[in-house]
């Protein structure tokens, strides 16, 4: 076991009674408890305890033989010192155990203890009465639904646990014709303060949607609007939610993510055909008139414009290359290529990833005759597979020249063609056998995989998956038109001139009514895109989302997406918390480090506590731990202390470990 400590910063404490203060310190254990209804806003605050990292128990009010919250449940002596069990508690709404003596005890407990400890109690959803502090909503207030509402972060909101944010906060509406969020609107009583409010429809003032209530020795947050863990608006206040529950002292961190892969670079993509609504090339799409429909490849003016919009946005684009198609093109013009000759003058505006020299399949050898494809057998019935050595020369051949080229590349990061080698199902269920030892010839660690099929990190021999989101915004495009003809194509009914997979596949929908092909792109793919993607930011997820090179090319269909999203987020966040832009092997590192710490968690390996201003953490030893602190936090080491962490949204957080001869970390926080 490797025990850490950090002092802790009991923010706003309420100052302890006479009695209470002659009494040891108290021991509080940096565990949330979370009592359970089943409802969809627990549901969210549970989401985001353990995407952060957070230690909780769940208590499921719907289990007969769940425990009975009482004194003993709740705390404890351990050598002489009271211990409260945990530093946060989190409830379906104020009084969710029922009115009759049962409940009215587990009640009294809870209020109890949070008055002995200092614990702080969120009331996931409730309505407006003067129990959370609130006036009635016949008083002056409203409650509705909610959808499209202009909040607003206000000012004590700003100073307090939502500092990140700059403060406008509206609220979500992309189905006008379902109802996505009710809430009320209520004017504070005294001891309440707003954190989120907006103004009251048809009335005067504005009214709270989330505040602080401050009664009995108690604290309070109290949210008066219905959410689910995927709704924006409590995407944007999660974060805040989690600081204010555990007084900003806790286990886990939070960052906001966004990387982009092009893939295909130096490469050129296939082009979907309007008139056949298929990709010449495919297997699927055969004859016709539009065979000789053109590639869509990036020009030099494209590779241009990528470098300076770099400049001016400010996110680095990782260029996802197959240095095949570059000698290629060089072939067959003569021994030149401008495109080429320009990436490489720009080599370090970019980073820079192996993506296989020609971009072959490196799975199962396919059969193509057949649609679908299969994989192709031997005469005994055995799979046919790319062999160990031809992956990886595709591999180290592409890597060399990089390296020749001067290329920033890291032999540990690699991606390969349409995620291939890995399995690709219903054809082939199972990885290629020789591409963990092919990775493992060229020092591989870190192989893409697609999200959409596999979410989770998984191993490949001694390398790692790093699963990417993939954009709608599709390979096989040059101009707006050509995007939403497809896009009608995949997502309208064939009533509508569409494929129909929409009206098949349970996981899509169809659109109402086909897009205008001279302005769906602009009108609702791009908006639809970006908030997608803003969702994943706002997740705490560093999986890249993943585009083609064909996207840089012609009509530049990527950068109404990207623009959208980084304006999105800067009108929302405030300058202490930046984008993050890792790189594709620090994605993989910090899912990694999740699941280590994940699974520490979920065996119950980690114990964590705080006394007056010192925590312990003790986990299983080469498990690095995710600390967050408050801002002026020091690390203490063996001589002298520096600076913990990093800042980011008005704390300092990081993976921690004990330094060379230390058995512990101490992290020592400002006195006020």
């Amino acid at each position: 076991m490797v025990a850490l400590t950090t002092s802790a910063l009991f923010a706003a404490a309420l100052p302890a009674s006479p009695a209470a203060a002659a009494d040891p310190v108290p021991r509080i254990d940096l565990k949330v408890l979370v009592v359970d209804d089943g409802g969809p806003a627990v549901a969210a605050v549970t989401a985001e305890l353990r995407g952060t990292g957070v230690p909780y128990r769940l208590l499921d009010l719907a289990d007969p033989d769940r425990p009975r919250i009482d004194a003993a449940f709740l705390s404890d002596t351990v050598s002489g010192r009271p211990r409260a069990k945990y530093q946060g508690v989190v409830l379906p709404n104020e009084a969710p155990f029922g009115q009759g003596s049962a409940g009215t005890a587990e009640q009294a407990a809870l209020v109890a203890y949070e008055q002995r400890f200092g614990v702080r109690q969120v009331d996931a959803y409730t309505w407006a009465h003067p129990g959370v502090g609130l006036d009635y909503t016949s008083e002056g207030g409203w409650s509705g639904t909610l959808d499209g509402a202009a909040a607003e972060v206000t000012a004590a909101g700003r100073s307090g646990p939502f500092g990140y944010l700059d403060g406008a906060l509206a609220f979500e509406d992309n189905a006008p014709s379902v109802s996505e969020s009710y809430g009320y609107l209520a004017r504070p009583r005294e001891g309440f303060t707003s954190y989120v409010d907006a103004p009251v429809p048809g009335g005067e003032g504005r009214g709270s949607l989330l505040g602080e209530y401050a009664h009995d020795g108690r604290r309070e947050l109290v949210v008066t609007f219905s959410y689910n863990q995927h709704q924006r608006q409590f995407r944007l206040l999660a974060r805040g939610i989690v600081e204010w529950l555990t007084q900003g002292v806790h286990l886990g961190r939070n960052r906001n993510y966004f990387s982009v892969h092009v893939d295909d670079v130096f490469a050129s993509d296939a082009r979907w055909d309007t008139e056949r609504n298929c990709t010449p090339g495919d297997i699927d799409c055969v004859g016709g008139p539009g065979e000789q429909v053109p590639d869509i490849r990036m020009t030099v003016a494209d590779a241009q414009y990528a470098a300076q919009w770099q400049r001016t946005s400010g996110l680095t684009l990782d260029m996802v290359y197959n240095a095949g198609a570059a000698e290629e093109w060089k072939a067959e013009n003569g021994g030149t290529d401008a495109l080429t000759a320009q990436l490489l003058a720009d080599r370090d505006e970019y980073r820079w990833v192996n993506h296989t020299w020609s971009h072959p399949f490196l799975g199962c050898v396919q059969d193509v005759s057949v649609v679908p494809w299969q994989c192709s057998k031997d005469a005994s019935g055995a799979t046919r597979w790319m062999s160990r050595a031809e992956i990886s020369a595709q591999i180290r051949d592409n890597h060399d020249w990089a390296v020749d080229e001067d290329l920033p590349v890291d032999r540990a990061e690699l991606v390969t063609g349409e995620h291939s080698g890995l399995k690709t199902l219903p054809q082939q269920p199972v990885d290629n056998p020789n591409l963990a030892p092919a990775l493992a010839d060229n020092g591989v660690k870190w192989i893409a995989s697609d999200n959409s099929r596999e979410p989770q990190q998984r191993p490949v021999g001694a390398a790692d998956t790093v699963p990417r989101h993939p954009m709608n915004v599709y390979y096989n495009v040059g101009t707006a038109t050509e995007m939403a003809d497809e896009y009608n194509w995949i997502y309208t009914s064939r009533a509508d001139g569409g494929s129909g997979v929409c009206e098949t596949d349970p996981a899509s929908t169809c659109l109402d009514e086909p897009l205008d092909v001279a302005t769906g792109y602009g009108t609702h793919i791009v908006p639809q895109e970006a908030r997608i993607a803003l969702g994943h930011i706002v997740a705490n997820d560093p999986r890249p989302h993943y585009v083609h090179q064909s996207n840089l090319a012609e009509d530049r269909l990527l950068y109404p997406v990207l623009d959208r999203i980084l304006a999105d987020y800067r009108a929302t966040f405030a300058d202490n918390t930046p984008l993050v832009n890792p790189r594709h092997r620090d994605a993989g590192v910090e899912l990694s480090r999740r699941a280590a710490w994940q699974s520490a968690l979920d065996a119950d390996r980690v114990t964590a506590y705080r006394i007056g201003t010192t925590v312990t953490v003790q986990a299983p030893g080469g498990v690095v731990v995710p600390v967050t602190a408050p801002e002026g936090t020091r690390k203490q080491h063996l001589l002298g202390t520096s600076a913990f962490g990093t800042a980011y949204a008005g704390q300092r957080s990081a993976w921690t470990q004990p330094e060379l001869l230390q058995s512990a970390v101490t992290l020592r926080l400002p006195s006020s």
